[in-house]
């Protein structure tokens, strides 16, 4: 585990509540969960790493010393400069305005060119190379599941020397779940639930609107949810590995994004790829994480 991943994961036992609109879910770990407003560092230096994804637009902030200090979750919803408009409005209430003296913003993500008090905007397979690094060290390979499209990065000495991507297609994505979940009648979690109790039917269709219809077929036939909630599953992290075969990827595996915290899931992708996958709750915001990062190299 490399000295980021223990940082954070030290965060996490700290976290606590902060302070702020309704529509942020946020946390904040460390001294600013006190006093949020506290100069972060040498001459209250802060990065500020604003990560607006197709689904949800994630928050993160790192004092002067890049030590990860806040947190915060939206979802991005209809119009991505809404979403950058609640960011701020969360930053603000937890004491780390854009306008403050010291704070520097960099965006990214499916809508970073929506956040108007960016100072910088970069790609999105950077930050989420660099947060990734920051979390569990610069050798491997990064998994990303986000809710339209899947990367798979590969680290060498913190650096990014390959990625792919699949963003053509939802299926293989955290979206192509919530679709299955929602024709099966169950949330994520269940979903998840549901396929541990499984057995594994094979679904084939490579696009997520034919395999809907592939679902509803079986669920016509009167195929157990169990077992069709396992195929659906089977066929994410079938799709995922063999993305992450074509980048090349091997162990030590990470995996980022919104499916970081369910269990099934990474315990499936890691018997798919044949190598442990090590994930944490920080891993949602990995992109976030590597903005924020850059925006300290601002000055």
């Amino acid at each position: 585990m490399g000295s980021g991943e223990k940082n954070a994961g030290a965060a996490s036992t700290r976290a606590a509540t902060a302070a702020g609109p309704a529509a942020c879910t946020a946390a904040a770990s460390g001294p600013a969960a006190t006093a949020a407003a506290a100069p972060a560092g040498p001459a209250g230096r802060a990065g500020v790493g604003v990560d607006v994804g197709s689904t949800a637009t994630k928050v993160a902030v790192v004092d002067a010393y890049g030590e990860l200090v806040y947190t915060a979750l939206m979802p991005t919803g209809y119009s991505s400069v809404d979403a950058a408009a609640r960011a701020r409005e969360c930053l603000e209430a937890a004491g780390f305005s854009p306008d403050r003296s010291g704070v520097r913003v960099v965006a990214t993500g499916y809508g970073r060119v929506a956040v108007p008090f960016a100072d910088k905007v970069v790609t999105e397979i950077t930050c989420h190379g660099r947060g990734a690094a920051r979390l569990f060290g610069g050798q491997g390979t990064v998994v990303d599941v986000g809710g339209q499209d899947t990367k798979v990065i590969r680290l060498r000495g913190g650096r990014v020397i390959k990625f792919v991507m699949n963003d053509k297609c939802a299926a293989g994505t955290g979206r192509f779940l919530e679709v299955m979940a929602d024709r099966l009648g169950v949330g994520h979690d269940e979903l998840s639930e549901l396929a541990r109790a499984g057995e594994p039917i094979k679904i084939s269709s490579m696009c997520t609107v034919f395999a809907e219809s592939e679902v509803i077929s079986l669920v016509g036939r009167g195929e157990p949810r169990e077992s069709i909630a396992r195929g659906v599953v089977e066929s994410v992290v079938g799709r995922v590995a063999t993305l992450a075969g074509s980048a090349g990827g091997a162990a030590p595996y990470f995996l980022t994004g919104g499916l970081c915290d369910n269990a099934y899931v990474v315990e499936r992708l890691s018997a798919t790829l044949g190598a442990p996958v090590t994930t944490c709750p920080e891993a949602r915001y990995a992109g976030a994480i590597g903005a924020a990062l850059a925006a300290l190299d601002l000055g």
